[in-house]
């Protein structure tokens, strides 16, 4: 579809295709030199000791899992309203993801109090994930974890560049592992990050990210080594150099666009706030002092009462792109076991009616003033009562 305004857009410009026409001209396409100037800066983005790249943000959480020893018998406390990625990492360890429920209607991060009420002596870790690109009360479940002798792993897909108390997200955990997927804050297509204080930790994620070899491709090529071992059964996690020259690129775009995109952000809920005042708008609050979001997506809540696929329906015919951030994962047909008997009064309520309006750098504020004006119109068709079907003793009547 001809999307009036699309749900994302990508900053892409003349400076990533010079990018990559230098890779090709170097003619080195896997990972080698590129990748490791990218991983550089990106690890002094986040004022980490390594960050190392890999082919995608599942292989991120799949590599943090096994870096951390998850495996059969073990629990990993994870939110439902993720995308699945999230909890299909934990299976792939042979760990059990356990289900907790999210903190508001005006937070959608992990509450540490549900946490805290789900951790037995079997649960080995806590997935977090900072929501929209806005921070989890990381002080909190850290203080949680260290208690109970936790790993916490950061799922930072929304939020590159985002910062709390002044440290940046993904350098709290143990672990943060990074999305540049196409609709990300930052994209190379497909590709992600992995960070890391620890040493120990950084090298197995090294082996484990290719092969489990003690050397590369690219060491050899430049005579620093001329074999190899194979010391753990590791995978094909790489990323390659093209995506990384990208993602240079787009590393240097950061701080702008997600400065554009929390200018943005305060004027929807500034609108939406006067415009329908019935909506719910998490994070509309503005961060506190610590706080600086990336604004990766502008979720809103509509009244209990809304049908929310006449909502959607009624956008789409206005040429307006919607989404749902995210239909619950114990939902999920895979996950219907996992997720039986666990309480999540909240993510249903959010998972029921949350809607997700567009958020990209290059809307403009007549296009921010479109979208609140076609919301508020969508609204009153989906408060509308449903038609009743023809031989329904409602519509019966009505046609007496």
């Amino acid at each position: 579809m001809n999307w009036r305004i699309p749900l994302a857009d990508i900053d892409l410009g003349a400076a990533e295709e010079a990018a990559v026409l230098d890779v090709l001209r170097r003619r080195w396409l896997t990972m080698g030199g590129v990748t490791a100037e990218f991983e550089t800066e990106f690890a002094a983005l986040t004022g980490s000791r390594h960050a190392l790249a890999v082919a995608n943000c599942t292989a991120a959480l799949h590599l943090a899992g096994l870096a951390l020893g998850w495996g059969p018998g073990d629990e990993v406390i994870v939110p439902s309203l993720t995308f699945v990625a999230t909890v299909n990492a934990v299976r792939y360890s042979g760990a059990t993801p356990v289900f907790a429920d999210i903190r508001s209607e005006a937070d959608f991060s992990l509450s540490p109090a549900d946490v805290a009420a789900r951790i037995t002596s079997r649960t080995r870790a806590i997935v977090v994930v900072h929501y929209a690109g806005h921070a989890a009360d990381m002080p909190a479940l850290l203080a949680l974890a260290e208690r109970h002798g936790l790993d916490v792993v950061e799922d930072v897909a929304h939020a590159p560049g985002a910062t709390l108390d002044g440290r940046s997200l993904g350098a709290w955990g143990r672990i943060g592992c990074f999305s540049f997927f196409s609709n990300k804050n930052m994209t190379t297509g497909e590709g992600g990050m992995l960070t890391t204080d620890d040493d120990a930790i950084a090298e197995r994620l090294r082996l484990l990210r290719s092969h489990g070899m003690t050397s590369l491709t690219w060491d050899r090529h430049k005579g620093h080594a001329w074999s190899y071992d194979v010391v753990a059964p590791g995978y094909n996690y790489r990323m390659d150099e093209i995506r990384a020259a990208i993602g240079r690129v787009q590393l240097g775009k950061l701080a702008a666009n997600n400065e554009r995109r929390r200018t943005l952000d305060a004027l929807y809920c500034e609108l939406l706030a006067d415009v329908t005042p019935t909506i719910g708008l998490p994070y509309a609050a503005p961060a506190g002092s610590g706080a600086v979001p990336a604004c990766h997506i502008r979720p809103i809540l509509l009244p209990a009462e809304a049908d929310r696929q006449r909502f959607m329906e009624a956008m789409k015919a206005r040429g307006i792109q919607t989404s749902i951030h995210y239909p619950p994962v114990h939902h999920f047909s895979h996950y219907a076991e996992a997720g039986r008997g666990a309480l999540l009064p909240v993510t249903e309520a959010v998972g029921a009616r949350e809607v997700t309006l567009p958020l990209y750098p290059a809307l403009t504020a007549a296009d921010i003033e479109l979208v609140v004006a076609a919301v508020a119109k969508s609204l009153d068709a989906a408060l509308e009562p449903a038609e009743a079907p023809l031989d329904s003793p409602s519509a019966i009547y009505a046609s007496i």
